[in-house]
């Protein structure tokens, strides 16, 4: 039974990513994995584990675009700029209309410059901020530049905004609600965040932690995708049996077809073998092989 794959999971709340994949390890019967992309406790939604060789290609994947429905508490901010942190302050919500609150949500869309939160796992001197965060101490942290490709309010109240959000790679969709509630001078916080999608994988093709845990291991193993799912960007490469046979080996070519350039995905007559870069000159190396059983 194969056990290369990539495992689309409906992640539930109050677990964190590395709890969610450990009971997607123990369900599928396999040790080597990881995850593309975390998602906090208090987030729901699509997590993309890799089981096997497949965790060759999660890189690739941390790099893909992600889209998020979220809500937004105005009115209280807190140390996290989420329902988990201290509340720091509450401020009376003014009454906005449809039209204010579209103006400046214009404000975040597009190429933006965005500081990541202290309660983050990114690090500072060796230290995780959330570590430095939960001492109390606070660190200065450089602006990120990010995309918000749509930001699309769908519902509001009095003190709650309901948004969609297609981001870049690195956004925090907690910063953005801290950022959008002092735009409106009112303060705010993320109170729920489910992804939707992470590039090219889509929300609606997941399985629930519950509905994985239930299966047999071989039909779990079943729900595993071929790894070149995760690569429809890169472009297509088919090498004969001698090519192949040498790209396998760890060697690198010189008669490809001409006009490729970059990273490709790399078959040979039946099967994917790997991702390899091209110079567009008919000349390809070996990146990230799979390896035959």
């Amino acid at each position: 039974m194969n056990t290369d794959g990539i495992l689309l999971l409906d992640k539930p709340l109050g677990l964190s990513s590395n709890q969610a994949l450990g009971r997607a390890r123990r369900a599928l019967g396999i040790r080597k994995a990881g995850h593309a992309g975390t998602l906090d406790p208090m987030a729901s939604g699509l997590l993309v584990l890799c089981f096997g060789q497949a965790t060759k290609v999660a890189g690739y994947l941390l790099e893909a675009d992600k889209r998020y429905e979220a809500t937004v508490r105005l009115g209280v901010s807190t140390d996290s700029g989420d329902a988990e942190g201290a509340v720091l302050e509450s401020r009376p919500v003014p009454d906005f209309s449809a039209d204010e609150i579209e103006a400046v949500l214009d404000k975040f869309r597009g190429a933006i410059e965005q500081t990541p939160p202290m309660y983050s796992a990114l690090k500072h001197k060796g230290k995780r901020l959330y570590e430095l965060a939960r001492q109390g101490k606070t660190v200065e942290r450089k602006p990120r530049a990010v995309t918000i490709h749509a930001l699309t309010l769908t519902d509001f109240s009095e003190k709650e905004l309901q948004l969609t959000v297609h981001c870049s790679k690195g956004t925090y969709v907690r910063s953005l609600a801290m950022d959008i509630g002092r735009a409106l001078g009112c303060g705010a916080h993320l109170t729920a965040l489910r992804r939707t999608a992470s590039q090219p994988f889509e929300l609606a093709a997941a399985v629930s932690l519950d509905g994985l845990e239930a299966l047999a291991e071989d039909a779990a193993r079943r729900l595993l995708i071929a790894p070149d799912r995760a690569l429809p960007h890169f472009p297509k490469i088919t090498l004969d049996d001698r090519q192949a046979r040498r790209i396998s080996q760890g060697q690198r070519l010189a008669d490809i077809e001409a006009g490729h350039s970059g990273l490709v995905r790399i078959y040979g007559a039946h099967r994917f073998l790997g991702i390899g870069e091209a110079d567009g000159r008919g000349r390809l190396k070996p990146v990230r092989l799979f390896v035959s059983d």
